[in-house]
């Protein structure tokens, strides 16, 4: 039953990066462990969306795909990813995106997940944990890449 929660500020806005955080395809391209991701449906309702996508993730030999249901929610500047199937008992993942003052925000990333397999868990449990970590540095890094930096 791991869990694990940070709150990273950047400089950027909550707008900004929900619009990052939310260009799911574009996974692949930045994001540490993800091989490939695939949207396989995608419906739009009173300005929120809802999608259905399968992400493969590796590490070294073990490649492991899993479906999730991301629920976009720009007027709260909120995604939620709740687990559909694959190989964990259950994940679900937050993002909140927060203003911190003009032109940044504060990020916060948590997760609560369990693989079904407890062999699967012990192999990749201390690597998900690091990849946690070097998944905020990869969304803000990316930011920073598209956005620009901003010179204070």
């Amino acid at each position: 039953m791991p869990k694990f929660e940070t709150t990273r500020r950047v400089d950027h806005t909550p707008d900004e990066m929900f619009a990052l955080v939310a260009d799911v395809e574009k996974y692949p391209e930045f994001l540490p462990l993800c091989e490939a991701l695939t949207v396989r449906s995608r419906r739009e309702r009173d300005g929120r969306t809802m999608l259905l996508a399968d992400m493969t993730v590796g590490y070294k030999a073990i490649r492991e795909t899993f479906t999730s249901q991301v629920h976009l929610k720009p007027d709260e500047n909120v995604i939620e990813v709740k687990y559909v199937d694959g190989p964990f008992r259950y994940l679900t993942n937050i993002w909140r995106f927060e203003p911190a003052g003009s032109g940044h925000s504060n990020v916060v990333f948590s997760i609560d997940y369990e693989f079904k397999s407890r062999i699967l868990g012990a192999m990749m449990g201390a690597m998900f944990d690091r990849a946690f970590h070097a998944f905020s540095e990869a969304f803000e890094k990316r930011a920073d890449a598209i956005y620009g930096e901003q010179v204070i």
